[in-house]
């Protein structure tokens, strides 16, 4: 198995998921008591979420970059940004590498959807993700869907939740009837399936409580990573 390089803590919640689907994926593959090898080097998340609020994705991206670096520098040979919003700078941190690669999660997402038949994935996220192009137009461009995204108050919510309550381990009733709520709205609106456009959505929603087919980006980030990792060279 190729080594996976993981950039985490973005956030902690998420990471711990990644690692929990990574390990519990190879062991299905592989059997026994195979897990995934892996590196993870997991940031502190209030320095990049201050980034993030004051626009600094520059600084942001050269910081992570310089992770992804040593990262590769360590023997990684695939490398996972284990967050979607942080994709926005997926940029420099592709250009940092030499030898390892690089597993966007918009492509993996994109490629799970197409493949599945579906055209109009809306997508829950933070609001960067939701709002900005580095993801949606990635889909676009790239995949050929037509992402739909919930309204202004719907977006708020979600990003809010996020942030407020996930990212600190929180899963509130409250918060899961109103992410539901969100969803069938965006099923009014004409989406035929649900991206979990955040590593921490898929602690409030899943296929049960979804009224549109789900496609939880941790999970096909980490399929996408085992499918790479035991690839023949």
């Amino acid at each position: 198995m190729k080594l996976i390089g993981i950039i985490g803590g973005m956030s902690c919640e998420s990471t711990a998921l990644y690692y929990d689907a990574l390990n519990r994926g190879a062991r299905a593959r592989l059997g026994g008591l195979s897990s995934a090898e892996c590196l993870i080097w997991s940031v502190d998340f209030a320095r990049i979420e201050a980034m993030q609020a004051e626009g600094r994705w520059t600084e942001a991206g050269g910081e992570l970059a310089a992770i992804a670096g040593k990262l590769d520098g360590a023997g990684a040979e695939i490398i996972l940004l284990a967050t979607n919003t942080m994709h926005k700078v997926a940029a420099p941190i592709e250009a940092a590498l030499s030898s390892a690669r690089f597993l966007h999660i918009a492509d993996a997402t994109g490629a799970r959807i197409k493949s599945a038949g579906f055209q109009r994935p809306a997508i829950m996220a933070t609001a960067y993700t939701m709002e900005q192009e580095f993801y949606t137009g990635r889909l676009r461009a790239k995949h050929g869907l037509e992402p739909v995204i919930p309204n202004d108050a719907d977006r708020a919510e979600t990003h809010r939740i996020i942030y407020d309550e996930l990212c600190l381990g929180e899963t509130r009733p409250e918060s899961r009837a109103a992410y539901e709520a969100v969803a069938g709205r965006l099923a009014e609106a004409g989406a035929d399936c649900l991206i979990l456009g955040c590593t921490e959505v898929g602690m409030l929603l899943s296929e049960a409580n979804s009224p549109l087919p789900v496609f939880d980006t941790t999970l096909i980030h980490c399929d996408a990573a085992l499918d790479a990792a035991l690839a023949l060279p």
